[in-house]
């Protein structure tokens, strides 16, 4: 580990930030237009090595990560002139003469800790929100993809000088060392365990975070949704990048009346995307290491697989499996899955699934398939969790209007769109007051003070 570089470019960042040079809107606007054609000139280089470390396909690389970004990066520079204005608000009938305004400011110098699954998008989406609000930024890649994390930090040298965005490569025991450091902010995704460690590293030194995490996101169907649909989208949420997706569906939770059609809607829609053998797809994914890959080969075993259940030990792929039987205390039922493995459930009352799913931690994402809107009032009310769909899967994380971010364990904090850019500013309250007059009831000496305070302030 080079301690002295990740000393000499923290330090390096908080001068050029302290100096200013981040904060003019057209130095802004230049890093994002720079972030967008360096982009699309890697383009070609970020598809072979997404496929690499996690064997995506071309489409599957593009719309997910490389065109994600690049609309990210479009909507952000469209209006990230108008987020960035002081804003005026009403003044108090106590402060007569005075103007509020508030201001986004940025926080200084930011550390994006990134995860594995989607290794370019889910590092450089927190970075265009964080270079829009006037930040510096280290990246900190996954070690579990180091063909994207070595592309990362040679794009972002290509793209930037080191005291703007710099890379820091490496496992545990760099990451460790970003933790001990004075940064202004913190934006981590990962799982519930590391979010703890990099939240009690941040407590010691009082440094803000945002977390996205994860946790046990249920799909819900109920016996009026239109089945064949459903299916359809519900394996494009979860079979995407073969399971390894924090908003997946993680299980199933269906009305025992509806429970046959829909694995059968289910199998066929599997079959079209992948066809009958998907562990030979070469467009299939894999799992990103042997250590995930035998923990989810475990998992087979605790249920019947419907369809499924294919295995192959050297491409370490693993069939999108739909499991049945399978007992709410079984192991495949305690943890984030985090692979191609959809475990199923029936209901016979909505009233009792709201129950199941309060039982547990709240989830990252919830999706629910009815047409019924007393159905879709009521579980929206009643249950709490980070974001989620109406008939359909993973679209929330999509719309740039939508804040998308966890809730407890699932997470703290949101971003995308406008979202990102609050994530990454602190909203400076100021008030500026008149001197051509002075309000004297305020001051000890004032006669009738009291009684005038009594008036205004109740």
């Amino acid at each position: 580990m080079d301690l002295d570089r990740i000393h000499s470019v923290i330090i390096k960042q908080k001068e050029h930030f302290n100096r200013g040079e981040t904060r003019p809107l057209a130095v802004r606007q230049a890093h994002l237009e720079a972030l967008r054609q360096a982009v699309k000139r890697y383009e070609a280089e970020i598809i072979a090595a997404l496929r690499a470390d996690l064997g995506k396909s071309e489409l599957e690389a593009y719309s997910t990560e490389i065109g994600f970004l690049l609309e990210e990066i479009r909507f952000v520079s469209k209006r990230m002139k108008g987020w960035a204005k002081p804003r005026k608000v009403k003044t108090a009938p106590t402060h007569i003469g005075s103007r509020g305004v508030i201001i986004p400011e940025p926080y200084g110098t930011a550390l994006i800790i990134a995860p594995w699954n989607y290794p370019f998008q889910l590092a450089l989406s927190p970075l265009v929100c964080a270079i829009a609000a006037g930040n510096t930024a280290v990246l900190k890649p996954s070690e579990l993809t180091p063909t994207v994390s070595a592309l990362l930090a040679r794009l972002v040298a290509d793209t930037f000088a080191p005291e703007v965005v710099a890379v820091i490569e490496g496992g545990v025991e760099e990451t460790t060392e970003l933790l001990r450091q004075p940064f202004d902010y913190i934006f981590f995704t990962g799982s519930v365990p590391v979010g703890r460690i990099v939240m009690e590293a941040a407590a010691k030194r009082l440094i803000p975070v945002t977390l996205e995490l994860g946790g046990k996101s249920p799909c819900i169907v109920h016996r009026d949704a239109k089945l064949e649909l459903a299916a359809k989208r519900i394996a494009f949420g979860k079979f995407a990048n073969s399971g390894q997706t924090c908003i997946a569906p993680d299980y199933l939770l269906v009305h025992e009346e509806v429970k046959d059609e829909l694995l059968r809607h289910l199998q066929a829609a599997v079959e079209e995307f992948y066809g009958r053998e998907p562990v030979r797809n070469p467009d299939y994914g894999r799992i990103v290491s042997r250590r995930h890959y035998d923990r989810l080969v475990r998992f087979l075993g605790d249920g019947r697989s419907v369809f499924g259940g294919q295995s192959d030990d050297e491409a370490l792929r693993i069939a999108p499996t739909a499991l049945d039987g399978v007992s709410p205390e079984a192991p495949v039922m305690q943890e984030e899955i985090f692979g191609p493995i959809l475990p199923v459930l029936t209901y016979r009352e909505i009233g009792e699934t709201i129950a199941a799913v309060n039982a547990k931690p709240k989830p990252l994402a919830l999706y629910l398939f009815t047409e019924d809107a007393g159905v879709q009032r009521e579980v929206v009310e009643k249950v709490s969790f980070g974001g989620g769909c109406i008939n359909d899967t993973l679209m929330h994380i999509a719309t740039p209007y939508l804040p998308f971010g966890g809730v407890g364990e699932s997470g703290m904090g949101s971003y995308h769109g406008e979202s990102s850019f609050k994530a990454f500013s602190h909203f400076k309250s100021v008030l500026k007051q008149t001197t051509l007059f002075d309000i004297a009831f305020r001051y000890p000496s004032a006669k009738n003070g009291l009684k005038l305070m009594r008036r205004f302030m109740k």
